[in-house]
């Protein structure tokens, strides 16, 4: 299986720029993976294809202001870090532009000094272990200072920070957002909830890799970056009552997918797990949990487009992405959805 069975071509023009307005407005491709079949809706529709005791699972990772800029001490020079791992306490690991201004010993002030970083070490991959120091809250300070980290291809201005994060975001640790869910209104997961569908909760913290290019050939060939998984004692309950009673786990996003996937592999169930994973799902996995999916439009030859071809049909999928490129669907992190099923 190569890389390049994963390429369609995609016209500028579709990729999203701006999110919908509102959240639950953006189209939605509906996809039956059993035929292929495909039906245009609304996200609002989402609820008519939700039945009583099925469970939607949902990761609740907020979005770090991530990307930051400091004036190298000495020179006045300006570099941005984006912050992209916490070591430790104050302690982190960092993408720096221009990386050969941020060398080890090299300190940088931030906000007219209401932080300040030295950068303590270079990682083998190039980044930077920054110690950072501030008067009281480190995430306070931070969310004063930062910017949302939005993918490289996204060039518009985000006036507001909340529209790059979902209505149940919580836990703070992600460098991009759970797109799928960026879709979900409080108002829409309410009707959802009245109709009898469960809505359990995940953490990943999704990290940078997401947007990192498969860069082998050979699909197999590729190694995936790790990210920090938590399942709860009450959603690893919640799925297995749904399981039991024949009803459907539907994720949403494919950062809730890989969760699920981790724990049934690496526990042989569904249970209470924290840690880290590097689920790599292409086509030939053998998917333990999933009944349904909710996902976004995905880049060419990505990771992403893989693991929704895993569960979908490499076929199904491909089709699929040639039909939402002609009927000009929105495409990447602002763009419509799919709803496999």
């Amino acid at each position: 299986m190569k890389t390049s069975d994963f390429y369609y071509d995609l016209p500028e023009e579709l990729i999203a720029q701006t999110p919908a307005q509102p959240r639950d407005s953006s189209r939605m491709l509906v996809m039956d993976r059993q035929t292929g079949e495909l039906e245009h809706k609304h996200f609002y529709d989402v609820v008519d294809y939700l039945e009583e005791g099925d469970c939607l699972i949902v990761n609740d990772s907020r979005v770090l202001p991530a990307r930051i800029f400091g004036i190298k001490e000495g020179t006045g020079a300006q570099v941005e870090f984006l912050l992209l791992r916490q070591v430790e306490n104050k302690k982190w690991e960092t993408l720096t532009k221009p990386g050969k201004k941020a060398k080890v010993g090299t300190k940088f002030i931030f906000g007219d000094g209401l932080m300040s970083a030295t950068v303590t070490e270079v990682t083998d991959e190039g980044n930077r272990i920054v110690d950072f120091s501030c008067e009281g809250s480190f995430y306070e300070t931070l969310d004063k200072l930062g910017q949302m980290p939005l993918p490289p291809y996204i060039h518009e201005k985000l006036d507001d920070k909340e529209r790059y994060q979902t209505v149940y975001s919580r836990e703070l640790g992600s460098a991009a957002a759970p797109t799928a869910g960026l879709h979900f209104t409080k108002e829409l997961l309410e009707k959802i909830r009245q109709k009898g569908v469960k809505i359990g909760y995940v953490t990943l913290h999704v990290g940078l890799g997401t947007f990192r290019p498969v860069k082998v050939d050979d699909v197999t060939k590729h190694h995936m970056h790790s990210e920090h998984y938590e399942l709860p004692e009450e959603t690893a309950r919640l799925i297995n009552e749904t399981k039991r009673s024949g009803k459907r786990v539907i994720a949403v996003g494919t950062t809730s997918c890989r969760t699920l996937e981790s724990v049934a592999g690496k526990e042989g169930c569904i249970c209470p797990s924290e840690g880290w994973t590097d689920i790599f799902i292409y086509p030939g996995f053998q998917f333990h949990v999933l009944d349904g999916l909710i996902t976004n439009f995905h880049l060419p030859e990505s990771t992403l487009i893989m693991l929704v071809s895993a569960f979908a049909g490499y076929d199904n999928v491909m089709r699929a992405y040639e039909t939402a490129v002609k009927e000009r669907y929105r495409f990447f992190s602002f763009g419509d959805c799919t709803l496999i099923i």
